[in-house]
């Protein structure tokens, strides 16, 4: 569900509308199974999918993806402090996105914070982590 809203903001964002084509494209998936989920996802809420038409986000619906949006940039950004290659950075984060807490991410968000602040302590960690 999540990688859905997320597909929808993005092509609402990039082209003014998001159509099953185009979701079923960027994700890998059939469009029988996209429209089987923006049929869910309307039922519940999150979208007004009409057939034809296309797909827009609810008021819930965007705030659930903006979230989504926020801990994929976040998660994002603390990996590449670390100098980490970006298709392991983008394998990971697709993975932790989806079970990270609200909590966890507010943790994260300090310590990106502090070592943005303190290059010092970022480059100590660094070479910390490399002798590991």
């Amino acid at each position: 569900m999540d990688d859905y809203l997320e597909q929808i903001l993005h092509l609402i964002e990039e082209k003014g509308y998001a159509r099953p084509v185009d979701i079923s494209k960027n994700l890998g998936i059939s469009q029988a199974s996209v429209t089987n989920m923006l049929r869910r996802l309307d039922s519940e809420g999150l979208v007004n999918h009409e057939k034809y038409r296309g797909t827009i986000l609810t008021e819930k619906g965007r705030t659930i993806a903006d979230a989504i949006i926020t801990r994929h940039a976040a998660l994002t950004e603390f990996l590449r402090l670390f100098d980490i290659d970006e298709s392991t950075i983008y394998n990971d984060v697709e993975g932790m996105e989806h079970h990270v807490s609200k909590s966890t991410l507010n943790v994260i968000t300090s310590i990106v914070a502090e070592l943005k602040e303190n290059p010092d302590l970022l480059e100590r960690l660094k070479r910390a982590q490399q002798t590991s």
